[in-house]
């Protein structure tokens, strides 16, 4: 009689059919003077500076090399601000003080522009990379390698060090929790495995001295049903307390009730960045809620930040995993308990889940300095 032996079935999430899928890539370098000194000249007839010649220069060499490299999506910015990608069925950029954020859809749009001001000198250079095509997790490792090929080329055209290039791989995939109830009943089984991970099986290789970082956030748009499951008195000097704190509590109700502590509510207008940190970081910068956190320290529990006199449209619900939560094998079990999470939310919000949206958006985001030996 044969013996079967069974291991253990790695979990997996199930997620909507429509999710998607978006890559993009960052590599970040300063712009120094020895930089400066082999790119074309930097001062106008008048003698004040004048850069459109560097940038000019740099982006056309990118957009060479892009296109030997078969790279149909590629960016220069010059101006140090924030890079945002998201998906738009409607190409388009949109520009703050501190961001610039590029909208597209990576299986219809051809992208190729820069982005900067000539009489400004930018403290760094960053190339966007933007991944194309239907496939984009599957063929994630791939362009990785393809981008690392470009910047090598790209290094040594301008005399740069390569260690002094900075990459920044950056992964997600977006979905509606709730898409099911709206008559989406076919799914896809994901592992949710580290990028490390996912890129070794392809034969891609990245240092061991990279930083990473996985989390998620959830939106919840802050609709006139929600914002009456509390009473709000609109002559008081924080007429909205009430009602962010009874977000708050029910977040951390769910959150706690399925092993989550790790998250944040942000519901102060500001963005979110969430950035891998030595020590737990949190701060106001600007537009901008910077959320640091070390995943290999213990969980540093839930936080909250909001404006009790202010009424935002949207509340962000943020969950970051540490090393606990399936660095050494997969992050699947860390995706199910944010949707069991998020399902009771909804409950004890009282969401109707068969037209409100809540959208989870799973980030996993690598970063390392290009080795001189690679």
């Amino acid at each position: 009689m044969s013996i079967v032996r069974k291991r253990h079935a790695a979990p997996k999430a199930y997620i909507p059919e429509n999710a998607r899928n978006n890559q993009y890539i960052l590599a970040e370098f300063p712009l120094t003077d020895q930089l400066l000194s082999t790119l074309p000249s930097h001062s106008g007839n008048d003698g004040a500076m004048n850069y459109y010649a560097c940038y000019q220069a740099l982006a056309e060499l990118l957009f060479t090399l892009s296109n030997s490299n078969g790279i149909t999506n590629s960016l220069l910015v010059a101006n140090d601000k924030l890079v945002r990608v998201r998906y738009s069925q409607e190409m388009h950029q949109w520009q703050t003080k501190q961001q610039i954020i590029f909208y597209y859809d990576p299986n219809q749009h051809v992208l190729q522009n820069s982005f900067f001001d000539a009489n400004v000198r930018a403290k760094k250079i960053t190339l966007v990379f933007l991944a194309s095509g239907v496939d984009i997790r599957a063929g994630a490792a791939k362009f990785h390698q393809r981008i690392k090929t470009l910047l090598k080329d790209f290094s040594a055209k301008i005399q740069l060090p390569i260690t002094s290039i900075r990459l920044r791989d950056h992964q997600h995939l977006t979905y509606d929790i709730f898409a099911k109830n709206k008559g989406c009943d076919t799914s896809q089984a994901h592992k949710f495995r580290p990028i490390t991970q996912r890129y070794a099986s392809q034969d891609v290789l990245l240092p061991e001295n990279i930083s990473s970082i996985t989390y998620a956030i959830v939106n919840l748009t802050l609709n006139h049903r929600i914002s009456q499951l509390v009473d709000i008195d609109p002559a008081s000097t924080d007429p909205y307390n009430p009602l962010f704190t009874y977000l708050t509590d029910t977040f951390s109700l769910v959150a706690k009730r399925f092993n989550l502590n790790n998250g944040a509510l942000i519901a102060n207008g500001l963005v979110p960045i969430v950035r891998h940190s030595l020590h737990e970081l949190i701060s106001k910068v600007g537009e901008l809620q910077m959320l640091g956190y070390n995943p290999k320290q213990s969980p540093c529990g839930i936080v909250s930040r909001w404006k009790a006199d202010e009424l935002v449209d949207n509340v962000q619900l943020i969950f970051v995993a540490n090393s606990e939560n399936g660095e050494e094998q997969n992050y699947a079990k860390f995706v199910n308990q944010i949707e069991q999470a998020m399902r009771l939310f909804a409950t004890e919000l009282e969401i109707p889940t068969e037209k409100d949206e809540l959208t989870l958006r799973f980030h996993q985001h690598v970063a390392y300095n290009l080795p001189a030996d690679d």
